[in-house]
Order: structure tokens, then C-alpha cells, then sequence
């Protein structure tokens, strides 16, 4: 026998602070990625440097996003900045908060803590072969993080989150004003803006796959924990006690 969770039992997943943060993280970034693509309307060009303009040679040409992906919905530049000012101090604020609160409650070293075991080949192709069978969930520790999970998180919460907002605070007027040496970090307000575009196309990529994997792992499982905390460990999970 074991003492570990079995079955149909419910376990604490998630921390209170961890859900408050997922949800108004969920909101802000949605909006900020509608609006986004509204500001990007105005100038559908990409650039690396400091300069660009309509005849200057761009890396890449994005689309003319439909109107049901962007905010404000019908094509307005103004109102499309407004919400993306706001909601970028949210996204900010709420980043900071939520790393000082997983500092202290351990959620960093406890859940998504990257070991070197984690990253041999060996650890990993055996992940992507659990995922490729559709079994998401750790067999010695259920409700843990897999490895895919911590490497995804991590790269979102420490790599693209900052990322997209120390270059979003470059391309504000207002920042840049107070803080020139911002934009050289990045190579020029044209180098910042394109990472800030490949930045949300990577978040952009995560949120599909992320809801694609919560949809096939089992939706109402998944949002429960989100929601309460708790999470039922299911009944096909590896952890099942085998028939004597």
C-alpha cells in the first residue's frame, strides 16, 4: 500500500493567490492581445533598428486581423491604446504580485523547480510520449506539474511575461522619455516592437495549446482546481493502487 493519493480523492492544488493570478492573468492578456492586434492595424510592417516607415525593408508583414479579434472591434487606434495601457499595468502589477507571493509560499521551488533530471533526454522524450497518449499527470506525485508543464511556465511566467512588458514599457512614449536606455537594451524601438509582436504570438501559441491540453486532461477537473484549489486525482490515473 501506499500513502500516496488515490483515486477519486480530492487534493489541494492550488493556492488562493495562484487562482486570483490565473483568472485576472487570463482577462488581461486576452484583452491585450485583442487590442494588440488592433494597434498592429494601424501598421502592419515589422522592423529591426530604430527606424521604420511604409518603404523601409520589413521582416515581416502580419495580416489585417478581422474585427472579431481585435478591441475595439471596428478599427480605432486611440481607443485600441487605451485598453492596452490599462490592461498592460494589470498584466504588470499582477506579474509582480504573484512572484513575490510564490517566493514566499515556496510555489516556485516547490512546483516548478527545472532539476537537471528533468532535462535529460531520457526524462524528456518520455514526457513527450505520455503526452502524445493523452496521460498528462505525474504517477509517483499526482496534481504535480510533468515536465512539459514546468518548462511551458516557466518560459511564460520568466521569459515571455517580462519580456513583453519591459518592451511594451520601452515602446511607451512616457517610459521612454524617462528611461532612453530601455529601447537600447532591445536594439531601437523597431527591434523592441518586433519582439513585443513574437512575444505575443508565443503567448498566443500557449493559451491554445494550453486550453487544447486542459480540454483533453478533463474541463471540469481542470477549472475545479482553478477555481477551489481542488483537484480529484481521476480514476485512470497512474497512481491506481494495481489488483492484487
Amino acid at each position: 500500500m501506499t500513502d500516496r493519493p488515490q483515486p477519486g480523492t480530492l487534493i489541494r492544488r492550488h493556492a488562493l493567490i495562484t487562482r486570483i493570478w490565473h483568472w485576472i492573468n487570463a482577462i488581461a492578456i486576452l484583452i491585450l492581445i485583442g487590442s494588440g492586434l488592433g494597434i498592429s492595424n494601424g501598421h502592419r510592417r515589422l522592423y529591426w533598428g530604430v527606424y521604420g516607415a511604409n518603404y523601409d525593408y520589413s521582416w515581416f508583414q502580419p495580416p489585417r486581423f478581422p474585427s472579431w479579434l481585435t478591441i475595439p472591434s471596428n478599427y480605432n487606434l486611440a481607443m485600441s491604446r487605451r485598453w492596452h495601457l490599462f490592461f498592460a499595468l494589470v498584466l504588470a502589477f499582477g506579474l509582480l504580485a504573484f512572484m513575490i507571493a510564490s517566493l514566499v509560499n515556496r510555489h516556485f521551488q516547490r512546483d516548478l523547480r527545472v532539476t537537471s533530471g528533468d532535462l535529460k533526454p531520457a526524462t524528456l522524450l518520455h514526457d513527450i510520449r505520455e503526452h502524445l497518449a493523452f496521460r498528462f499527470h505525474d504517477a509517483e506525485r499526482p496534481g504535480a506539474y510533468n515536465v512539459l508543464q514546468k518548462l511551458s511556465y516557466v518560459a511564460v511566467i520568466f521569459v515571455l511575461l517580462p519580456l513583453v512588458i519591459l518592451t511594451g514599457l520601452g515602446l511607451s512614449p512616457g517610459m521612454d522619455a524617462a528611461w532612453p536606455w530601455l529601447l537600447d537594451i532591445f536594439g531601437g524601438r523597431q527591434s523592441a516592437r518586433s519582439i513585443h509582436f513574437l512575444c505575443m504570438a508565443g503567448l498566443s501559441l500557449f493559451i491554445i495549446v494550453h486550453l487544447a491540453l486542459v480540454i483533453l486532461a478533463g474541463v471540469g477537473n481542470e477549472v475545479r482546481s482553478m477555481i477551489t484549489g481542488r483537484w480529484r486525482v481521476p480514476d485512470d490515473h497512474p497512481a491506481k493502487e494495481p489488483a492484487e
